[in-house]
């Protein structure tokens, strides 16, 4: 029997909940089904946590279905109670413009629409919500969605249940934002023929709720499948750091940083990872473990997983000065000019003439110059302390000039204060090769 999407999604452990997985089965077996996925757009970039959901739809398309991603303009307005304890800020209209733009572009860059599609694919398709809910009145949506569903069926929902139960309560605006995603379900089903819903498993109950819309109003059925929430083993919220989540925009978190963040997970979370957040085969998953296994001190399983998320969201040319920009802050040889260009955007950078570092000094002007050292005297201070490193090699305690090849590539210094204070100095007026003398 040939693997299917449903068994490779169970084989990477990616079904939660789901309505009759044999009748689903059944459907996809008849031949290409139509599926969507919701992203709201509380934020103007979508971040790690919206892999999973985000690569399933990839998933399907490659399996030769017809995906349907969905910015949420409309419940965008109101917000999801579901894993939260407390009431969203309600966006006002420009910042949500400018979130669905925002979303949206990260969105096509998962999937392939029109113009970019390979043999067999059927054509994503990009919606926004407000397209059918702007110009529905308050009276025409309660008729003919509100008395489809029971406020007994609302209330017996996880997500409405635990915020009842909490000190803040539910406001009766995201209390009905399972009556639009429900009816979202049902305008695409109407309009594009989507059968089926995916989604985060804290959706079960919006997604049983469009099903149940879709039965009542049409009388066709309709399927949901929903993908466990991605936790870490230490029991750390997946996707956040100390300084926050980590993005997909590159703006808000660099392509460095979020190769760095995949490079640092648990033994205990990279296979789960490599099988959930990357499309590297199910085999070929147990083929990296079993190598990693055999020298889990190099790292090889985490290095394969920051490679194949990096690629996924950023491209391989953003994944390769990633690794080089790794290279120039941890590796031991020399870095190149390619690996310090890569630094840059990652640590402090200061411009700076070759002229204006001239003299017995130079490396005690260079250190005043970029702010790692508060004056020359500190300067000097931090260098018989032997806290200097140029271009990652210590300089010795009596040295106050930048060696004679400082100067990598005719343009990079990297300066390094202690164990964790770095500082690119870029040469305005690059020089050709070493630099004789103290002189940059």
């Amino acid at each position: 029997m040939s693997t299917t999407i449903l068994d490779d999604l169970a084989a990477r452990g990616l079904i939660r909940d789901s309505t009759d997985i044999d009748d689903l089965r059944r459907r996809m077996g008849e031949g290409p089904i139509s599926l969507y996925c919701g992203f709201d757009p509380t934020a103007d970039s979508l971040h790690i946590g919206h892999l999973v959901p985000l690569l399933l739809l990839r998933r399907f398309q490659d399996a030769g279905h017809r995906p349907i991603a969905l910015a949420g303009g409309a419940t965008g307005m109101v917000g999801d109670p579901s894993g939260r304890s407390a009431e969203r800020n309600l966006l006002d209209g420009p910042t949500l413009n400018h979130n669905v733009d925002a979303v949206a572009v990260q969105l096509r860059s998962f999937l392939r629409f029109e113009g970019d599609l390979q043999p067999g694919d059927a054509s994503a398709l990009l919606v926004d919500n407000r397209d059918w809910t702007e110009g529905v009145g308050v009276l025409e949506f309660l008729r003919d969605v509100g008395k489809h569903v029971t406020v007994g069926t609302m209330l017996g929902k996880e997500s409405v249940r635990a915020r009842l139960a909490g000190d803040q309560g539910i406001s009766f605006t995201e209390f009905s934002y399972m009556l639009l995603q429900a009816n979202d379900f049902y305008e695409l089903h109407t309009r594009h023929g989507c059968e089926l819903q995916v989604g985060g498993s804290d959706q079960w109950g919006n997604i049983t709720a469009g099903i149940d819309l879709i039965r009542r109003r049409v009388g066709a059925p309709a399927h949901g499948l929903t993908v466990p929430l991605v936790t870490r083993a230490d029991g750390a919220k997946f996707g956040k750091t100390d300084d926050g989540a980590v993005w997909l925009d590159p703006a808000r978190t660099l392509p460095y940083e979020l190769h760095q963040y995949f490079v640092n997970v648990d033994d205990q979370d990279v296979e789960r990872f490599l099988l959930q957040l990357t499309l590297v085969a199910v085999d070929d998953v147990a083929a990296v473990m079993a190598e990693h296994a055999s020298a889990p001190e190099q790292r090889l399983a985490q290095n394969r997983l920051a490679d194949e998320v990096c690629n996924l969201v950023h491209g391989s040319d953003a994944t390769e000065r990633a690794r080089l920009a790794a290279t120039g802050l941890f590796g031991s040889e020399a870095p190149t000019a390619a690996v310090l260009d890569a630094l840059r955007g990652i640590v402090p950078e200061t411009s700076v003439s070759a002229g204006t570092l001239v003299g017995g000094e130079s490396l005690v002007d260079a250190l005043e110059a970029t702010g790692l050292c508060s004056s020359r005297g500190d300067a000097r201070r931090t260098i018989a302390g032997g806290g200097v490193r140029v271009n990652g090699q210590r300089v010795g305690t009596e040295v106050m000039a930048l060696p004679d090849e400082a100067v990598v590539g005719g343009r990079f210094v990297l300066l390094q204060k202690g164990k964790r204070q770095r500082h690119l100095l870029l040469i305005e007026d690059p020089v050709d090769g070493p630099v004789d003398g103290p002189t940059v």
